[in-house]
């Protein structure tokens, strides 16, 4: 910083003073809200088809949100602004043009859009005979096994999956409801005793993702992770098979 200071221009100097620390602080702010829409747990830097259209719907809630928040911004500084703005309308019309004419349109797309997107990855969509894993939960821990290959062991905290394949996981616990959640790769179940409950993912290439518990589940709630690990078919055989290197 000291050796920057000092071989620096005084038009560079001149140009830094001006900014003053607002601006500073929101390239601060920027640069920090833009880091995390990546990493291994980041809902916006999906892998998959499905987590791709979770991120597309929480994109479309956000400019959802921001068009009611401008036109209420717009009336809040409409009366503020112009005295006598407000009692042009009576208290009715108020009530029905801000409280129902004007977001309902709003939700009513939003809900129509999610709706689309959810139905196109219900488990019996896509393939018929998708890769059955069920994920079992336990305090604290997951404990993976592979339906449609009886020689293969369970595996303890890492699900492995073929990339390009259509995979159900089957949650379930025995104990408490805990949450089944790779954030990259597709939405979230509950995993409930005595219940099955049935979440498809798709990984667009191999890789290792990170997967959580997203349901408190009591003390070590924050320790039950685990990672998905999506291999060629070829490696996924040998994977479960205990013949990986």
């Amino acid at each position: 910083m000291i050796g920057f200071a000092h071989d620096a221009s005084p038009i560079r100097k001149i140009t830094l003073s001006r900014r003053g620390p607002f601006p500073r602080a929101a390239a601060i702010c920027a640069c920090a809200a833009l880091s995390g829409c990546s990493g291994d747990l980041s809902t916006l830097d999906p892998a998959g088809p499905a987590a791709r259209d979770i991120a597309t719907l929480w994109w479309a809630m956000l400019a959802g949100s921001a068009v009611l928040f401008v036109l209420v911004m717009g009336l809040f500084a409409a009366a503020m602004l112009k005295p006598g703005f407000g009692g042009r309308w009576t208290e009715r019309t108020w009530i029905l043009g801000g409280g129902i004419l004007m977001p309902v349109p709003v939700l009513a797309l939003l809900l129509f859009f999610a709706f689309a997107m959810g139905e196109r990855h219900l488990p019996w969509r896509g393939e018929h005979n998708p890769v059955r894993i069920e994920a079992r939960a336990h305090m604290w821990y997951w404990e993976f096994h592979y339906l449609d290959y009886p020689d293969a062991a369970p595996t303890i905290g890492v699900m492995h999956m073929p990339a390009r394949y259509d995979v159900d996981v089957i949650a379930t616990s025995d104990n408490v409801i805990h949450g089944f959640w790779v954030p990259r790769l597709g939405g979230k179940v509950d995993a409930t005793p005595g219940h099955e409950t049935v979440v498809r993912l798709y990984a667009d290439r191999p890789g290792a993702y990170g997967g959580i518990c997203a349901e408190y589940c009591g003390t070590g709630h924050t320790a039950m992770t685990f990672r998905v690990e999506a291999h060629t078919p070829e490696d996924f055989r040998a994977a479960i098979s205990g013949s990986a290197p």
